[in-house]
């Protein structure tokens, strides 16, 4: 078309062009009016739906698809343009394809939420073109919805299903070695090559050597790790927990990595609870493993907020004394920027220690990290990385303090908070921490 018009100029001063100018546009009109009849009159059309979960992950890349049928006797060529929630503030939702008459086509995408909340999603936008391409047909389908952004269950369902299947140590779970023999007793059972030659049962064996057929076989006795422990995840929502990293904020990253931990407790046949706080007592779910309990954490975390004020880690001891009475794992997730700022803290936390197995979880600067790997080409360059490094220097200071009074300590850059903490968790029970 456009170049018809360009045609039509360029016959105003050559007259000889016209007619063939004039037979050409004529020509496009007649071919504009068929495939406005191809597209409005042939009963033809396109169906469109958008399928989703009920509910988003926080931090995680959800999986969107959008059905495209072409009801159509003819092929089309499509544009799509998905109207997500504002919240992600992408430009690049607009989707082509070419769909055969009669077939179904499947868009796929993947969106990544960093903040919980509701996201209201709008309507699925077609513009359908038949094989002239002269025309398109816009097709509007109403999916609009408002769908809520979780913590990270689907984290929580991927260390999970490792977890049932032993094999953790695809996503960085160390295998620990046992220490001790903190297990309770489960059963006798008869001995098999690799069992631990200290845990025959001799008594056991000798009665069954009164049998023929059970006089040459040894009877072991066989172990499970020490069950219905509690492990409590402290989250501290004070202003420290404001800081972004890749988008999610600190808060994020100990909400998804509390859900996480928490559904591998119950796993290993442990009591989870949750206790949040900031400058005052926030919300408190008692330690337990009844069915139907991570669904209450999840919905518990869902609602947690940072605030802009300063944490009260008395309140913090007071709480903690209040209403954890039997001795728990406290795993507590919050920042300390300064070993000064740890140090004003410090007695509270010593207090916790008594009384509990405490782990203080706080985050490495990544940003900070990757300036200080990076080349130095000036004085002022050296100047800054000088400095970095003392901030640096002063976090892993901050673990030496806490570890000289008995109170154990993990730094960790935020994306790697969950298997940590994870690795942290079955350490102590190896251990028989716990």
């Amino acid at each position: 078309m456009t170049a018809l018009i360009a045609g039509l100029v360029v016959a105003f001063f050559l007259p000889g062009w016209l007619a063939p100018v004039q037979l050409g546009l004529g020509l496009a009109v007649a071919l504009m009016v068929v495939d406005i009849v191809l597209l409005y009159a042939g009963g033809g059309g396109v169906f469109g739906r958008r399928v989703m979960g009920d509910k988003l992950a926080n931090g995680s890349d959800n999986d969107i698809a959008l059905y495209l049928e072409n009801l159509y006797r003819f092929p089309i060529r499509t544009e799509t343009i998905d109207e997500i929630p504002h919240q992600f503030q992408r430009r690049d939702v607009l989707f082509r394809a070419a769909i055969k008459p009669g077939e179904t086509s499947i868009i796929s995408y993947r969106l990544r939420p960093t903040k919980r909340g509701e996201y209201e999603f709008g309507a699925m936008n077609v513009y359908a073109a038949s094989p002239l391409g002269l025309v398109r047909r816009r097709f509007r389908f109403d999916e609009s919805r408002v769908v809520p952004v979780y913590p990270s269950f689907l984290q929580m369902r991927q260390y999970e299903l490792l977890a049932i299947h032993n094999r953790l140590t695809e996503v960085g779970v160390k295998r620990i070695r046992r220490v001790g023999q903190s297990m309770e007793f489960e059963q006798i059972r008869p001995y098999v090559a690799g069992d631990d030659p200290r845990n025959i049962n001799w008594k056991a064996t000798a009665r069954r050597a009164t049998t023929p057929e059970a006089a040459d076989s040894l009877v072991v006795n066989h172990y499970q790790d020490e069950r219905a422990q509690q492990v409590y995840c402290l989250i501290d929502k004070g202003r420290v927990m404001r800081m972004p990293f890749e988008g999610l904020s600190l808060l994020d990253y100990a909400i998804n990595a509390t859900l996480v931990v928490s559904n591998i407790a119950l796993i290993k046949h442990d009591k989870a609870g949750l206790m949040t706080f900031s400058h005052q007592p926030g919300a408190m779910v008692a330690a337990d493993r009844r069915s139907g309990h991570l669904r209450k954490l999840l919905e518990v975390l869902y609602r947690q907020k940072t605030k802009y004020l300063e944490t009260d880690y008395e309140r913090l001891y007071v709480s903690v004394r209040s209403h954890i009475r039997q001795r728990s794992l406290l795993i507590l997730f919050t920042n300390f920027e300064t070993l000064y700022g740890m140090q004003r803290q410090l007695p509270y936390l010593r207090r916790m220690a008594k009384d509990h197995l405490l782990l203080v979880v706080f985050f490495e600067n990544t940003e900070l990290r990757s300036y200080l790997d990076g080349p130095t080409e000036t004085t002022q360059d050296v100047y800054n990385q000088t400095v970095a490094e003392k901030f640096a220097q002063e976090k892993r200071q901050i673990v030496r303090e806490l570890n000289r009074y008995g109170i154990h300590a993990l730094l960790t850059a935020p994306q790697n908070l969950t298997v940590n903490t994870i690795n942290k968790y079955l350490e102590f029970k190896a251990r028989g921490l716990i």
